[in-house]
Parts: structure tokens; sequence; C-alpha cells
């Protein structure tokens, strides 16, 4: 990738870093006095609580709605389905490890407002209220993230199975989420002020704790990320074809480095079909598989979003333990990766679901979002080469364990 396209890749990102180091260093050299920045921040916090339930229901409803063809998917589904949660969960389990020995954010104390509850799912009555509501008008609300999003998905359903009538709605779907996007994309010029001034106030108030929480976990994440990529993907190379299937990771390189320049599964999905290919991959299940995981797959998902939960425990000094926590995370995690990828803007509406979720104050989104693109170039390798090696690990289920000798002998 040659400079000019290194920056285009990586622009936003770096001009919004930019922003919040600018905001940073105005918060630590004025202190207080940055607060008087704040309403300039809340704007921008306040446009994305305006524009994301419309957009989360939009988006997921127009996605499903417009699905065709699924009868080639039937037949190795249910295998697609079985390596991605159970990718998923192994990775759950190394973050939660990691994150107990390694807090991201030990040693901060802030004192922000701290909401009653900060553990879903512990009875039934919780579940209930987590996933419905009592009255439409309340599923418009972003307190009501999980319901708005099952609405969504079985909107989207039942506009796809009226069949010809439905594509009207589809279209019209498929328009507004374009319109809600764009408005995403003009409010998001605004966003190095918004977030610049932001942090000048947080910073002030609350000094150089929270500039130091995040050092600590970019350095808990990216080694992660990168023990992650060479020591359990060439495991799953070994289960899915032994040692050939170990030789053959050397064919994750190019994918690998075409994530971290684009910082899109999308767009390295080429580079996957070809490695797919390389590595022997049979044609009817690369062809699904991947463009599948490149929306769907949820390795770097699971990492970011559990170390993004204990990061907001940490900042707001509560205890991130018990099995119900750690319950509610890998699930809340998985949603993140398989619901929320395929979703243009997935990622800021998955924060939005754990700050809603945990019942954290406003203040956590835009931390919590920060965290979010500082993560995002790791997150994005490990989720689109892992695609090529779920490939590996659906074809051995449905092929056998020589399928690589046989396909490429």
């Amino acid at each position: 990738m040659n400079k000019k396209s290194i920056w285009e890749a990586y622009r936003f990102s770096i001009i919004l870093i930019g922003a919040i180091i600018i905001g940073s260093f105005i918060g630590v050299h004025f202190g207080e006095k940055a607060k008087v920045l704040k309403p300039l921040g809340d704007l921008f916090i306040n446009g994305m609580f305006t524009i994301v339930v419309p957009l989360v229901f939009v988006t997921i409803s127009s996605s499903i709605s417009s699905m065709s063809d699924m009868t080639r998917l039937k037949s190795i589904l249910k295998n697609l389905i079985l390596v991605f949660v159970s990718t998923g969960a192994v990775a759950a389990v190394i973050i939660l490890i990691i994150v107990n020995i390694f807090p991201p954010a030990q040693g901060v104390n802030l004192s922000l407002t701290t909401a009653e509850a900060l553990q879903p799912f512990q009875t039934g009555d919780q579940i209930v209220k987590a996933i419905t509501v009592t009255d439409f008008p309340e599923l418009i609300s972003r307190k009501n993230m999980l319901p708005l999003i099952l609405f969504s998905i079985v909107f989207g359903l039942c506009v796809n199975m009226v069949g010809e009538k439905g594509k009207v709605i589809s279209n019209g779907l498929d328009a507004l989420a374009e319109v809600f996007l764009k408005m995403i994309n003009l409010l998001m010029y605004y966003a190095p002020i918004g977030l610049g001034a932001y942090f000048a106030a947080l910073v002030g108030e609350y000094g150089k704790e929270l500039l130091g929480s995040y050092t600590r976990a970019m350095i808990i994440y990216y080694p992660l990320c990168l023990v992650y990529f060479v020591v359990m993907f060439p495991i799953y190379g070994y289960i899915s074809a032994g040692k050939d299937g170990v030789r053959a990771m050397k064919n994750l390189i190019s994918p690998a480095i075409t994530s971290i320049a684009t910082q899109s599964s999308i767009a390295t999905l080429p580079v996957n079909l070809d490695a797919a290919k390389k590595i022997g991959v049979p044609k009817d299940i690369r062809e699904i598989v991947l463009p599948i995981g490149a929306t769907a797959h949820m390795d770097g998902t699971v990492f970011s979003s559990i170390l993004k939960i204990s990061f907001l425990f940490g900042i707001f000094n509560v205890p991130f333990e018990g099995i119900g926590t750690y319950a509610s995370a890998l699930l809340l995690s998985i949603l993140g990766g398989v619901v929320m990828s395929g979703v243009p803007g997935g990622g800021l509406i998955g924060e939005m679901l754990i700050v809603t979720m945990y019942g954290f104050p406003a203040e956590a989104f835009p931390i919590i979002a920060t965290i979010g693109y500082l993560v995002d170039p790791p997150a994005t390798m490990i989720n689109a080469t892992g695609d090529t090696v779920a490939a590996m690990l659906v074809t051995r289920i449905v092929e056998g364990k020589d399928w690589i000798k046989r396909n490429l002998g």
C-alpha cells in the first residue's frame, strides 16, 4: 500500500485521534477551565443519540428484508454458525482471563455518575425487560436498544417472507438507510470538534488518569491480537487439516496486511477468497463462508467488546466480576459480532448497546467510542483473516480430515 492509499484509509481515524489528543492537552493545560467546552461535545453526543434509533431499525430491517437465495446456505449453515460461535467463545474466554489479570482501567477512579444496576440478565423479569417493551412508543428509545434490534430483525424477516409485495418496503428501507447513513456521515464531520471538546472537558475535570487508562488498554489489546494471530490460528489450522493446515497459514499474510491497511473486512474479501482458493477450500464453501464471515465473523469484535465493557466497569469503579457479569458480557460481545458487524455503523450501534444495556450514563458513550477507533485496525485483522480460518474449519466438518490433500492434489 502506498503512502496515499494508507492516508486515505486512515485519514478520518488520524484526524479524530489527533483532535482527541489536542483536546486532552487542552484539558491538561487549562484544567477545570476546559469544562467550558463541554457543550460542544454534548452537541455531538446528543446528535448520535438522536440518529442511532432510526439508524438501527432501518439498517437491520433493510439488510434482512433484501436477502435472497438462501437455499445454498442451508447445507452448511449450521456448521458455519457452530464455527463462528465456537471461535468467538474461545476468544471471549481468552479476553475475560486477560482483563481480569490486567484490568484495563486499573487505578482509575473517576467521580462519574453511575447507574444503579450494571448487571443485566440476572433474573427472568430482567430478561423479559431486556428483550421486550410494554408499548410501541417505548421501542423508539435508545434505552431499549435490544428490543429494537429484535423487532428490526423480525420486521425485516416478515418483509422478506411477503415476497414480491414486500420489495417496495424493502426498497424504501434501503433508501431510508442511505438517508440516515448520510446523516451519520454529516455528523461525523463535526466529530473531531465534538470529541475534542468533550475530552478537553473530561481531562480538565478528571486529570491524566483517563489518558493513562487508554494507554494501558492499548498495551493489553494490541499484543493480544498479535498472539491470537500467531498462536490460535495455527491451532485452528491444525484442527482443520493437520500439519498441512498449519503450513497453509502463510496464505493469511496478504489478507492480514490488506485488512490493517483498509480497516475493512469487506475490502479484504477478494484477497481472502484468493487465499482460501490457494489453501484448497472448495469453491462453494469459500463463496458462502467468506462473504458471510466478512459481515458476521466476530473474534476481533469479541475481544474489543469485552475490553470496552471491562474498561467502562473500571472507569466507573464497578467490579468486573461474577458469572452473571461474564455471561452478559459474552452475550453482548457475540451480539455485537454477529448482528452488528454486518450493519453499516454497527460499531457505534454496538457501543451504544453496551452503554444502554448496562445502564451507564451518557458520558460513557464517547469514552467507549474512542476505544473503538483505537482498537479497530487489529480487530479488523482478526475478523478478516479469521474468515479464511473459519472456512477451513467448516470444510473439515463437511468434507472430512483429508480435504486439503484431495483438493490440492
